[in-house]
């Protein structure tokens, strides 16, 4: 049965990389940032992209051949910032954890994404399959300013797993 994906993409930053991309923890996983509710909808941009190509034709084929090489990704996201009655960032809101934990350029990034008929804000279940991806941040870059104020997050692609399952 066909679901509509609003509302339906759950994000956590964790603090460190997982121990095994392919099966991270129901501890690992709980102990991220639950970003889902602080990232901007409409440009939300993490996940795979095409690989490179490499020409690899044999001597006897007519025309290109080629093959897949490196795989890609894509790691882009606008974080929603809240703040405080003091007027400074709120580190207690889950949009203030997830900006502390990707505001330094250098800082390394891993985010797990689950994309099924469950509400982003269910929590995690053993057995859930996610998406996982590791980059490395660049600054946080300012952007239009109307709306909520807010920061583009974008991290250059070091490794994924698409097809990872939640683990207890």
């Amino acid at each position: 049965m066909r679901s509509l994906a609003d509302g339906k993409t759950k994000v956590t930053i964790l603090p460190k990389a997982p121990a095994d991309p392919k099966a991270i923890t129901m501890a690992e996983l709980t102990a991220g940032i639950e970003a889902s509710c602080a990232i901007l909808a409409s440009d939300y941009n993490v996940g795979a992209a095409t690989s490179e190509s490499v020409d690899e034709k044999a001597l006897c084929q007519p025309g290109n051949a080629a093959t897949w090489g490196a795989e890609n990704g894509t790691i882009e996201f606008t974080l929603f910032l809240e703040f405080g009655d003091d007027k400074h960032l709120d580190l207690t809101s889950d949009a203030g954890k997830a900006f502390e934990a990707v505001k330094h350029k250098g800082t390394q990034v891993y985010i797990v994404q689950r994309d099924n008929d469950k509400l982003s804000t269910d929590p995690w279940a053993a057995g859930d399959e996610y998406e996982y991806f590791h980059g490395i941040a660049d600054h946080p870059q300012h952007v239009d300013r109307t709306g909520y104020t807010k920061r583009k997050i974008t991290a250059a692609f070091q490794s994924m797993e698409l097809h990872g399952i939640a683990a207890a």
